[in-house]
Protein backbone atom coordinates (compact mmCIF):
# COMPACT_ATOMS: atom_id res chain seq x y z
CA UNK A 1 0.00 0.00 0.00
CA UNK A 2 1.14 3.54 -0.79
CA UNK A 3 0.17 4.59 2.74
CA UNK A 4 3.08 2.53 4.06
CA UNK A 5 5.45 4.69 2.02
CA UNK A 6 4.31 7.88 3.75
CA UNK A 7 6.92 9.39 6.05
CA UNK A 8 6.12 8.89 9.77
CA UNK A 9 6.20 12.66 10.36
CA UNK A 10 3.61 13.09 7.60
CA UNK A 11 1.38 10.52 9.31
CA UNK A 12 1.89 12.30 12.64
CA UNK A 13 0.84 15.64 11.15
CA UNK A 14 -2.23 14.10 9.48
CA UNK A 15 -3.36 12.33 12.66
CA UNK A 16 -2.53 15.41 14.73
CA UNK A 17 -4.57 17.53 12.34
CA UNK A 18 -7.55 15.21 12.78
CA UNK A 19 -7.57 15.42 16.59
CA UNK A 20 -6.54 19.09 16.76
CA UNK A 21 -9.35 20.11 14.39
CA UNK A 22 -11.80 17.91 16.26
CA UNK A 23 -10.79 19.55 19.55
CA UNK A 24 -10.95 23.05 18.07
CA UNK A 25 -14.41 22.43 16.61
CA UNK A 26 -15.56 21.22 20.03
CA UNK A 27 -15.11 24.77 21.28
CA UNK A 28 -14.77 27.57 18.71
CA UNK A 29 -18.21 27.04 17.03
CA UNK A 30 -19.77 27.39 20.49
CA UNK A 31 -17.63 30.34 21.58
CA UNK A 32 -20.18 32.95 20.48
CA UNK A 33 -22.96 31.25 22.46
CA UNK A 34 -20.66 30.85 25.50
CA UNK A 35 -19.70 34.54 25.40
CA UNK A 36 -23.27 35.86 25.12
CA UNK A 37 -25.11 33.39 27.36
CA UNK A 38 -22.51 32.64 30.03
CA UNK A 39 -20.26 35.71 30.09
CA UNK A 40 -22.94 38.25 29.15
CA UNK A 41 -20.89 39.77 26.32
CA UNK A 42 -22.89 41.94 23.90
CA UNK A 43 -23.63 40.59 20.38
CA UNK A 44 -21.50 43.29 18.71
CA UNK A 45 -18.52 42.62 20.99
CA UNK A 46 -18.96 38.88 20.44
CA UNK A 47 -18.91 39.44 16.68
CA UNK A 48 -15.68 41.41 17.00
CA UNK A 49 -14.11 38.66 19.12
CA UNK A 50 -15.07 35.94 16.64
CA UNK A 51 -14.01 37.99 13.60
CA UNK A 52 -10.58 39.03 14.84
CA UNK A 53 -9.23 35.48 14.44
CA UNK A 54 -9.87 35.50 10.68
CA UNK A 55 -8.49 39.02 10.25
CA UNK A 56 -5.25 38.16 12.05
CA UNK A 57 -5.00 34.88 10.14
CA UNK A 58 -5.44 36.67 6.84
CA UNK A 59 -2.24 38.66 7.29
CA UNK A 60 -0.45 36.34 9.69
CA UNK A 61 -0.12 33.58 7.10
CA UNK A 62 2.46 35.57 5.14
CA UNK A 63 4.65 36.10 8.21
CA UNK A 64 4.09 32.55 9.46
CA UNK A 65 5.27 31.19 6.13
CA UNK A 66 8.23 33.58 6.06
CA UNK A 67 9.35 32.64 9.58
CA UNK A 68 9.10 28.93 8.77
CA UNK A 69 11.43 29.46 5.79
CA UNK A 70 13.74 31.70 7.80
CA UNK A 71 14.03 29.76 11.06
CA UNK A 72 12.78 26.27 10.21
CA UNK A 73 9.44 24.47 10.09
CA UNK A 74 10.03 22.53 13.30
CA UNK A 75 10.57 25.46 15.63
CA UNK A 76 7.59 27.43 14.26
CA UNK A 77 5.29 24.40 14.60
CA UNK A 78 6.41 23.60 18.13
CA UNK A 79 6.12 27.18 19.39
CA UNK A 80 2.67 27.52 17.77
CA UNK A 81 1.34 24.33 19.37
CA UNK A 82 2.77 25.20 22.78
CA UNK A 83 1.18 28.65 22.70
CA UNK A 84 -2.10 27.19 21.40
CA UNK A 85 -2.45 25.01 24.49
CA UNK A 86 -2.16 28.02 26.81
CA UNK A 87 -4.56 30.04 24.65
CA UNK A 88 -7.34 27.51 25.22
CA UNK A 89 -6.60 27.44 28.94
CA UNK A 90 -7.00 31.20 28.71
CA UNK A 91 -10.42 30.80 27.08
CA UNK A 92 -11.48 28.62 30.01
CA UNK A 93 -10.33 31.08 32.66
CA UNK A 94 -10.81 34.53 31.07
CA UNK A 95 -13.38 37.01 32.34
CA UNK A 96 -12.75 40.35 30.59
CA UNK A 97 -13.98 41.00 27.05
CA UNK A 98 -10.59 42.37 26.02
CA UNK A 99 -8.90 39.15 27.13
CA UNK A 100 -11.21 37.05 24.94
CA UNK A 101 -10.48 39.43 22.05
CA UNK A 102 -6.73 39.04 22.57
CA UNK A 103 -6.97 35.26 22.98
CA UNK A 104 -8.89 34.75 19.75
CA UNK A 105 -6.46 37.06 17.93
CA UNK A 106 -3.63 34.83 19.18
CA UNK A 107 -5.68 31.79 18.16
CA UNK A 108 -5.76 33.10 14.58
CA UNK A 109 -2.05 33.94 14.76
CA UNK A 110 -1.10 30.44 15.90
CA UNK A 111 -3.18 28.89 13.14
CA UNK A 112 -1.64 31.17 10.50
CA UNK A 113 1.87 30.24 11.69
CA UNK A 114 1.29 26.51 12.14
CA UNK A 115 -0.63 25.76 8.93
CA UNK A 116 1.89 26.92 6.30
CA UNK A 117 4.76 25.45 8.32
CA UNK A 118 3.09 22.03 8.56
CA UNK A 119 2.15 22.01 4.87
CA UNK A 120 5.67 23.02 3.85
CA UNK A 121 7.07 20.24 6.06
CA UNK A 122 4.66 17.74 4.50
CA UNK A 123 6.02 18.80 1.11
CA UNK A 124 9.61 18.42 2.31
CA UNK A 125 9.35 14.91 3.77
CA UNK A 126 6.93 13.41 1.23
CA UNK A 127 8.06 11.75 -1.96
CA UNK A 128 6.84 13.35 -5.14
CA UNK A 129 4.56 10.46 -6.12
CA UNK A 130 2.84 10.51 -2.71
CA UNK A 131 2.20 14.25 -2.37
CA UNK A 132 -1.34 14.21 -3.75
CA UNK A 133 -2.24 11.35 -1.39
CA UNK A 134 -0.75 13.13 1.64
CA UNK A 135 -2.40 16.47 0.90
CA UNK A 136 -5.74 14.69 0.36
CA UNK A 137 -5.41 12.80 3.64
CA UNK A 138 -4.76 16.09 5.43
CA UNK A 139 -7.83 17.63 3.80
CA UNK A 140 -9.92 14.60 4.80
CA UNK A 141 -8.62 14.86 8.39
CA UNK A 142 -9.71 18.51 8.51
CA UNK A 143 -13.21 17.63 7.29
CA UNK A 144 -13.65 14.66 9.64
CA UNK A 145 -12.49 16.78 12.58
CA UNK A 146 -14.83 19.61 11.59
CA UNK A 147 -17.76 17.18 11.30
CA UNK A 148 -17.19 15.24 14.53
CA UNK A 149 -15.95 18.08 16.76
CA UNK A 150 -19.24 20.03 17.04
CA UNK A 151 -21.15 16.84 17.88
CA UNK A 152 -18.72 16.08 20.71
CA UNK A 153 -18.87 19.71 21.84
CA UNK A 154 -22.65 19.53 21.92
CA UNK A 155 -22.52 16.41 24.10
CA UNK A 156 -20.11 17.85 26.67
CA UNK A 157 -21.89 21.21 26.84
CA UNK A 158 -19.31 23.48 25.20
CA UNK A 159 -21.79 26.34 25.00
CA UNK A 160 -22.19 26.53 28.79
CA UNK A 161 -19.04 25.14 30.44
CA UNK A 162 -15.25 25.44 30.29
CA UNK A 163 -14.54 21.69 30.20
CA UNK A 164 -14.12 21.55 26.41
CA UNK A 165 -11.53 24.36 26.47
CA UNK A 166 -9.36 22.33 28.85
CA UNK A 167 -9.80 19.22 26.68
CA UNK A 168 -8.73 21.19 23.60
CA UNK A 169 -5.69 22.56 25.45
CA UNK A 170 -4.71 19.02 26.47
CA UNK A 171 -4.96 17.84 22.83
CA UNK A 172 -2.63 20.61 21.66
CA UNK A 173 -0.10 19.89 24.42
CA UNK A 174 -0.16 16.17 23.52
CA UNK A 175 0.33 17.05 19.85
CA UNK A 176 3.27 19.26 20.89
CA UNK A 177 4.89 16.44 22.87
CA UNK A 178 4.32 13.94 20.07
CA UNK A 179 5.97 16.24 17.52
CA UNK A 180 8.98 16.76 19.81
CA UNK A 181 9.40 12.97 20.02
CA UNK A 182 9.04 12.52 16.26
CA UNK A 183 11.45 15.35 15.42
CA UNK A 184 13.98 13.90 17.87
CA UNK A 185 13.74 10.51 16.16
CA UNK A 186 13.62 11.74 12.57
CA UNK A 187 16.11 14.52 11.91
CA UNK A 188 14.56 16.72 9.25
CA UNK A 189 16.09 20.14 9.84
CA UNK A 190 19.05 21.34 11.83
CA UNK A 191 18.91 25.03 12.79
CA UNK A 192 18.07 27.31 9.91
CA UNK A 193 16.58 25.84 6.77
CA UNK A 194 19.41 24.81 4.49
CA UNK A 195 19.22 26.87 1.33
CA UNK A 196 21.62 28.29 -1.21
CA UNK A 197 20.47 31.80 -0.32
CA UNK A 198 19.17 33.43 2.82
CA UNK A 199 15.50 34.34 2.81
CA UNK A 200 15.05 37.91 4.00
CA UNK A 201 11.72 39.66 4.48
CA UNK A 202 12.56 42.16 1.73
CA UNK A 203 13.43 39.36 -0.68
CA UNK A 204 10.26 37.45 0.24
CA UNK A 205 8.06 40.48 -0.49
CA UNK A 206 9.97 41.17 -3.70
CA UNK A 207 9.57 37.58 -4.95
CA UNK A 208 5.83 37.48 -4.30
CA UNK A 209 5.16 40.93 -5.73
CA UNK A 210 6.87 39.98 -9.01
CA UNK A 211 5.51 36.44 -9.28
CA UNK A 212 2.61 36.95 -11.70
CA UNK A 213 1.72 33.25 -11.64
CA UNK A 214 1.17 33.36 -7.90
CA UNK A 215 -0.53 36.77 -7.83
CA UNK A 216 -3.08 35.93 -10.51
CA UNK A 217 -3.62 32.47 -8.99
CA UNK A 218 -4.51 34.17 -5.69
CA UNK A 219 -6.96 36.49 -7.49
CA UNK A 220 -8.61 33.55 -9.25
CA UNK A 221 -8.87 31.61 -5.99
CA UNK A 222 -10.36 34.64 -4.20
CA UNK A 223 -13.18 34.65 -6.75
CA UNK A 224 -13.72 30.90 -6.34
CA UNK A 225 -13.80 31.14 -2.55
CA UNK A 226 -16.16 34.12 -2.79
CA UNK A 227 -18.64 31.78 -4.45
CA UNK A 228 -18.04 28.90 -2.04
CA UNK A 229 -18.49 31.21 0.97
CA UNK A 230 -22.17 31.61 0.03
CA UNK A 231 -22.68 28.14 1.52
CA UNK A 232 -22.24 29.58 5.03
CA UNK A 233 -23.93 32.93 4.48
CA UNK A 234 -26.32 33.63 1.59
CA UNK A 235 -27.67 30.10 1.18
CA UNK A 236 -28.78 29.68 4.83
CA UNK A 237 -30.32 33.17 4.83
CA UNK A 238 -32.21 32.37 1.64
CA UNK A 239 -33.35 28.95 2.87
CA UNK A 240 -34.56 30.44 6.15
CA UNK A 241 -37.51 31.80 4.17
CA UNK A 242 -38.63 28.23 3.38
CA UNK A 243 -40.95 26.23 5.60
CA UNK A 244 -38.61 24.31 7.94
CA UNK A 245 -35.74 26.10 6.19
CA UNK A 246 -33.40 25.86 9.18
CA UNK A 247 -33.91 22.11 9.37
CA UNK A 248 -33.37 21.85 5.59
CA UNK A 249 -30.08 23.71 5.82
CA UNK A 250 -28.97 21.48 8.70
CA UNK A 251 -29.56 18.45 6.49
CA UNK A 252 -27.65 20.13 3.67
CA UNK A 253 -24.67 20.68 6.01
CA UNK A 254 -24.59 16.99 6.88
CA UNK A 255 -25.03 16.09 3.21
CA UNK A 256 -22.12 18.39 2.33
CA UNK A 257 -19.81 16.75 4.89
CA UNK A 258 -20.74 13.23 3.72
CA UNK A 259 -20.31 14.20 0.06
CA UNK A 260 -16.84 15.64 0.75
CA UNK A 261 -15.69 12.40 2.38
CA UNK A 262 -17.28 10.13 -0.24
CA UNK A 263 -16.26 12.13 -3.32
CA UNK A 264 -12.76 13.17 -2.30
CA UNK A 265 -11.04 9.98 -3.46
CA UNK A 266 -12.77 9.53 -6.85
CA UNK A 267 -12.51 13.25 -7.65
CA UNK A 268 -8.80 13.30 -6.81
CA UNK A 269 -8.26 10.15 -8.86
CA UNK A 270 -9.77 11.89 -11.88
CA UNK A 271 -8.01 15.17 -11.10
CA UNK A 272 -4.56 13.56 -10.94
CA UNK A 273 -4.81 12.79 -14.67
CA UNK A 274 -4.60 16.52 -15.30
CA UNK A 275 -2.70 19.39 -13.70
CA UNK A 276 -3.65 20.63 -10.25
CA UNK A 277 -4.48 24.02 -11.78
CA UNK A 278 -6.91 22.43 -14.25
CA UNK A 279 -8.73 20.76 -11.37
CA UNK A 280 -9.00 24.08 -9.50
CA UNK A 281 -10.34 25.79 -12.63
CA UNK A 282 -12.98 23.09 -13.15
CA UNK A 283 -13.82 23.31 -9.44
CA UNK A 284 -14.56 27.02 -9.74
CA UNK A 285 -16.92 26.39 -12.67
CA UNK A 286 -18.61 23.56 -10.76
CA UNK A 287 -19.13 25.75 -7.69
CA UNK A 288 -20.67 28.35 -10.03
CA UNK A 289 -23.08 25.74 -11.40
CA UNK A 290 -24.03 24.71 -7.87
CA UNK A 291 -24.83 28.32 -6.98
CA UNK A 292 -26.90 28.69 -10.15
CA UNK A 293 -28.86 25.60 -9.10
CA UNK A 294 -29.93 27.33 -5.88
CA UNK A 295 -31.33 30.14 -8.00
CA UNK A 296 -33.06 27.87 -10.50
CA UNK A 297 -34.69 25.32 -8.20
CA UNK A 298 -36.86 25.45 -5.11
CA UNK A 299 -37.79 21.77 -4.77
CA UNK A 300 -35.94 19.98 -1.97
CA UNK A 301 -34.52 17.15 -4.14
CA UNK A 302 -33.05 19.64 -6.63
CA UNK A 303 -31.60 21.72 -3.79
CA UNK A 304 -29.74 18.60 -2.67
CA UNK A 305 -28.56 18.09 -6.26
CA UNK A 306 -27.32 21.69 -6.29
CA UNK A 307 -25.51 21.13 -3.00
CA UNK A 308 -23.93 17.98 -4.43
CA UNK A 309 -22.64 19.92 -7.45
CA UNK A 310 -21.32 22.75 -5.25
CA UNK A 311 -19.59 20.25 -2.94
CA UNK A 312 -17.90 18.44 -5.84
CA UNK A 313 -16.58 21.84 -6.92
CA UNK A 314 -15.35 22.43 -3.37
CA UNK A 315 -13.44 19.15 -3.43
CA UNK A 316 -11.93 19.88 -6.85
CA UNK A 317 -10.73 23.28 -5.65
CA UNK A 318 -9.42 22.56 -2.18
CA UNK A 319 -7.87 19.11 -2.60
CA UNK A 320 -5.58 20.42 -5.34
CA UNK A 321 -4.64 23.83 -3.93
CA UNK A 322 -1.79 22.56 -1.74
CA UNK A 323 -0.38 20.50 -4.61
CA UNK A 324 -0.53 23.50 -6.94
CA UNK A 325 1.33 25.74 -4.48
CA UNK A 326 3.87 22.98 -3.92
CA UNK A 327 4.48 22.91 -7.68
CA UNK A 328 5.06 26.65 -8.20
CA UNK A 329 6.90 27.53 -4.96
CA UNK A 330 10.72 27.67 -4.90
CA UNK A 331 12.10 24.96 -2.65
CA UNK A 332 13.49 27.39 -0.05
CA UNK A 333 10.25 29.44 0.03
CA UNK A 334 7.60 26.73 0.43
CA UNK A 335 6.43 28.12 3.77
CA UNK A 336 6.16 31.66 2.39
CA UNK A 337 4.01 30.54 -0.55
CA UNK A 338 1.79 28.28 1.55
CA UNK A 339 1.38 31.04 4.10
CA UNK A 340 0.65 33.72 1.52
CA UNK A 341 -2.25 31.67 0.22
CA UNK A 342 -4.02 32.94 3.34
CA UNK A 343 -4.80 36.04 1.26
CA UNK A 344 -7.37 33.94 -0.61
CA UNK A 345 -9.44 34.21 2.59
CA UNK A 346 -10.39 37.65 1.29
CA UNK A 347 -12.99 35.75 -0.73
CA UNK A 348 -14.44 34.33 2.47
CA UNK A 349 -14.61 37.83 3.92
CA UNK A 350 -16.21 39.68 0.99
CA UNK A 351 -18.42 36.81 -0.20
CA UNK A 352 -20.93 36.89 2.66
CA UNK A 353 -21.07 40.70 2.43
CA UNK A 354 -21.77 40.63 -1.33
CA UNK A 355 -24.43 37.93 -0.96
CA UNK A 356 -26.09 39.67 1.97
CA UNK A 357 -26.11 42.98 0.12
CA UNK A 358 -27.83 41.33 -2.85
CA UNK A 359 -30.48 39.76 -0.63
CA UNK A 360 -31.07 43.09 1.05
CA UNK A 361 -31.26 45.18 -2.14
CA UNK A 362 -32.91 42.73 -4.55
CA UNK A 363 -35.08 40.79 -2.11
CA UNK A 364 -35.38 37.07 -1.38
CA UNK A 365 -37.92 36.66 -4.19
CA UNK A 366 -35.28 37.47 -6.82
CA UNK A 367 -33.26 34.36 -5.94
CA UNK A 368 -32.66 33.48 -9.61
CA UNK A 369 -31.07 36.87 -10.29
CA UNK A 370 -29.10 36.84 -7.03
CA UNK A 371 -27.58 33.38 -7.48
CA UNK A 372 -27.03 33.95 -11.20
CA UNK A 373 -24.98 37.06 -10.43
CA UNK A 374 -23.05 35.21 -7.71
CA UNK A 375 -22.39 32.33 -10.11
CA UNK A 376 -21.21 34.73 -12.82
CA UNK A 377 -18.92 36.58 -10.40
CA UNK A 378 -17.45 33.28 -9.18
CA UNK A 379 -16.90 31.94 -12.70
CA UNK A 380 -14.65 34.93 -13.50
CA UNK A 381 -11.98 32.99 -11.63
CA UNK A 382 -11.83 30.52 -14.55
CA UNK A 383 -10.43 32.87 -17.23
CA UNK A 384 -8.01 34.36 -14.70
CA UNK A 385 -6.63 30.89 -13.89
CA UNK A 386 -6.60 30.11 -17.62
CA UNK A 387 -4.27 33.10 -17.94
CA UNK A 388 -2.19 31.65 -15.08
CA UNK A 389 -1.89 28.39 -17.00
CA UNK A 390 -0.64 30.28 -20.06
CA UNK A 391 1.85 32.17 -17.88
CA UNK A 392 3.17 28.91 -16.46
CA UNK A 393 3.88 27.61 -19.96
CA UNK A 394 5.57 30.83 -21.04
CA UNK A 395 7.73 31.01 -17.91
CA UNK A 396 8.36 27.25 -17.98
CA UNK A 397 7.00 26.76 -14.45
CA UNK A 398 6.03 23.19 -13.55
CA UNK A 399 2.45 22.67 -14.69
CA UNK A 400 2.15 19.28 -13.05
CA UNK A 401 4.11 16.53 -11.46
CA UNK A 402 4.06 13.06 -12.87
CA UNK A 403 1.58 11.49 -10.46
Amino acid sequence: MRAKKIHPISLTIIIGTLFARMATFMTIPFLAIYLTNVKGVSPSATGAIIGISSIVGLFGGFFGGYFSDRFGREIVMKISLFMWGFIFIGFATAEAVFVFFLLNALNGLCRSFFEPSSRALLSKVTKQENKLLVFNLRYAAINVGAAVGPLVGLKIGSSSSTAAFFVTAAVYFLYFILLIMMFAHYKIEQGNVVTTERVTLRKAINVLSHDRVFLFAVIGMILGITGYSQFNSTIPQYLSQFEDGVKLFSYLIVFNAITVLVMQYPVSRIGKRYSALTSIMCGILTVSLGLLGFGLFTSVPMLFVSMFVLTVGEVMMFTMTDLFIDQIAPQHMKGLYFGSMSFTAIGGAIGPWIGGLMLEQLGYGNHLLIFSLLALFTSLGFPILLYVKALMKVTKRNVEYSL
